[in-house]
């Protein structure tokens, strides 16, 4: 496998493109335009929040019953999230738009929105952002990059990643690109993510493929919590590499599985680095676990621990917050066999052995603390598991974004 430069526009046949809308943000791109030259086959994963989006019920509903599809519309600023059923014929009619502008079925088009939950997108807004992106699709590195900006509410930095890697003697290449900085807390945030491949492969397989691998990625991030209405990630896959299709769990369908695995967790860490405020991407890992759902099971409950987030921003080793969050994580283990390190490229450094605090320098502690990639390494000593989860500080900033966001 190798690592490029690139996004959405990497692999062969994809283009991408935005354009200014003006739909709430005066002064910057706003929507975002993927396109594949030929059908793919598509896979998606969504929020499993009970109120969802009208793009997330649009979006599934064509990645369950559409025999393809050949693009996705993204905008910012307006969530289009508990807005009914014109909110739903909004998806249609956005569709409908780049339909006649593509020269595509309606039902190959996806849609996804971010930003503000209750308002209604203005339609007239929409269309004609829709039709000026049509007319300037390119696949140049630039145009993916300029794409992932335009999909930004309150992230800092476009998020995007690709490689390459040779399946059935062919070059495969897998680009992506996402967003999110707050309400996430996937449980496929606010989270989108926008992955395009150039390999043959089988809808089922691609989907599979997907729904294993958002269970390690996506979903062992957390920022605040709040789990989205508007969660979605899309995984398109045009055939252009020319490899043989893979249609069943080979050699082939392996490779490709770790290729998208690094994707995923690519965006994944970013979306969790990027979090509102964040000034370091907190990383928990718990190893030495009975069963990986117990490992799941702690590691999600430290990242999600506000006291430990606040800890982290201050640089402060305050080990009692991490087994504390651990207890309450609903997960058994015994409290007096726990060995913890705190680690970052500053050093590593073992704060308890057995549940009970050593003889650590603090001087040192914050030293490793004071980086912007920290890790905490949980040893509970049942067994083989393991799992990651990837959340981040919790700073004055965070609320100050939330306070006003609306407004």
């Amino acid at each position: 496998m190798k690592i490029i430069d690139g996004g959405v526009t990497a692999a062969k046949g994809f283009v991408a493109t935005c354009t200014a809308a003006g739909i709430k943000y005066k002064d910057r791109k706003d929507m975002a335009l993927i396109y594949s030259e030929v059908p793919c086959k598509t896979a998606g994963t969504y929020t499993t929040n009970i109120v969802k989006a009208a793009p997330v019920l649009w979006d599934k509903e064509l990645t369950d019953h559409s025999p393809y599809t050949q693009a996705v519309v993204i905008n910012a600023g307006i969530a289009n999230a508990c807005t009914g059923k014109e909110g739903f014929q909004y998806c249609e009619e956005t569709a409908t738009e780049a339909s006649e502008s593509l020269n595509i079925p309606v039902n190959s088009v996806l849609v996804a929105s971010t930003g503000v939950i209750g308002k209604q997108l203005p339609m007239d807004k929409i269309k004609a952002g829709v039709k000026v992106m049509a007319q300037k699709l390119g696949q140049t590195i630039e145009d993916g990059h300029a794409a992932a900006k335009a999909i930004m509410t309150t992230d800092t930095l476009p998020k995007e990643a690709a490689v390459e890697v040779i399946i059935g003697g062919r070059c495969v290449t897998i680009g992506g690109m996402c967003k999110g900085s707050g309400m996430i807390h996937p449980n496929m945030c606010t989270m989108l993510s926008f992955i395009t491949t150039d390999i043959a492969i089988s809808k089922e397989l691609l989907q599979e493929a997907l729904s294993e691998d958002v269970k390690d990625t996506y979903n062992m991030i957390s920022v605040d919590g709040d789990t989205s209405t508007n969660d979605t990630v899309l995984l398109m896959a045009n055939g252009l590499a020319g490899n043989a299709e893979i249609t069943s769990k080979n050699e082939d369908y392996n490779q490709f599985k770790k290729a998208l695995n690094y994707i995923n967790t690519c965006l994944s860490k970013k979306i969790a680095g990027d979090g509102e405020g964040a000034t370091a991407l907190f990383e928990v890992q718990v190893i030495g676990a009975e069963s990986k759902e117990q490992a799941v099971v702690l590691s999600k409950s430290v990242i999600t621990s506000s006291l430990t987030k606040a800890a982290i921003f201050g640089h402060d080793a305050n080990w009692g917050r991490i087994l504390c969050a651990m207890g309450y994580s609903g997960a058994q283990f015994d409290p007096e066999k726990v060995d913890l390190y705190f680690e970052s490229k500053a050093g590593k450094l073992q704060i308890i052995e057995n549940g009970v605090a050593l003889n650590y320098s603090e001087e040192e502690a914050t030293k490793i603390l004071s980086e912007t990639e920290v890790s905490a390494i949980a040893d509970i000593k049942m067994g083989d598991a393991k799992a990651t989860a990837w959340g981040c500080d919790l700073t004055y900033d965070y609320v100050k974004i939330n306070a006003d966001y609306r407004s």
